[in-house]
């Protein structure tokens, strides 16, 4: 499995301002490291997240939830697991406007993680 690294998030990040606008700059990179390592979480040798759906979710929540950057979060963290998808051989088959309710649902507390996994895994196909 493929992995973003910081520096690739903190491009996706730049990118994502560039398209849509916003306030550049990494209010902690403490956290958006922690966010970016996430995904390869494991406990005694086993992974905490097990399919590319779990990996790709814990990405997005911790990107939103930690707020590493000064704006564009959602932004990024939407873009960093689709990029992460792809990466590993999946696409995201979704529209922009469910992508928008979805960050939010995230930000709000109103999504757990494992029905953004499933949310993930529905809208996804194998490339």
């Amino acid at each position: 499995m493929r992995y973003l690294t910081v520096e690739e998030v903190i491009l996706i990040h730049e990118y994502v301002l560039q398209l849509y606008g916003g306030v550049p700059g990494i209010r902690s990179i403490a956290l958006l490291e922690s966010a970016v390592h996430r995904p390869v979480t494991s406990f005694g040798g086993s992974d905490l997240y097990l399919s590319v759906f779990d990996k790709s979710a814990s990405l997005i929540h911790a990107i939103i939830k930690n707020h590493p950057f000064v704006d564009g979060n959602k932004r990024t963290a939407i873009v960093s697991g689709i990029v992460f998808l792809r990466m590993n051989k999946y696409k995201l088959v979704v529209s922009e406007k469910r992508l928008i309710k979805l960050a939010l649902d995230i930000a709000d507390s109103e999504i757990s993680l494992d029905d953004l996994s499933e949310f993930l895994k529905s809208y996804s196909v194998f490339k």
